[in-house]
């Protein structure tokens, strides 16, 4: 179960400019290179989860699943997102605790 240190981080790391979140830009996040951790909802579809990590594995980026897609979004100021990509490695290290 995530805990509301999850939501803060997030938070922070989306007014750092050090996320991305939605389809397009987390993928383009994880071919570029620059993802350290890549965040996907709980609740999000299999064949969503199966193409992101192959995406992940590929781009040797660690996977986390945390809160649902309302929260992750909630989380980032946004609508509900599947997933989101943490550019700086101390907020994904913040993220793996």
């Amino acid at each position: 179960m995530a805990s509301n240190k999850h939501s803060f981080a997030l938070g922070l790391a989306q007014k750092a400019g050090k996320a991305m979140s939605g389809d397009v830009a987390v993928r383009g996040a994880l071919k570029s290179g620059k993802t350290e951790l890549l965040i996907i909802a709980a609740d999000a579809s299999e064949a969503t989860k199966k193409e992101l990590y192959f995406l992940a594995q590929e781009a040797k980026v660690d996977v986390i699943e945390i809160l649902t897609r309302a929260e992750l979004g909630y989380a980032m100021g946004k609508a509900p997102r599947a997933a989101v990509a943490i550019m700086d490695v101390n907020f994904a290290k913040m993220l793996k605790q």
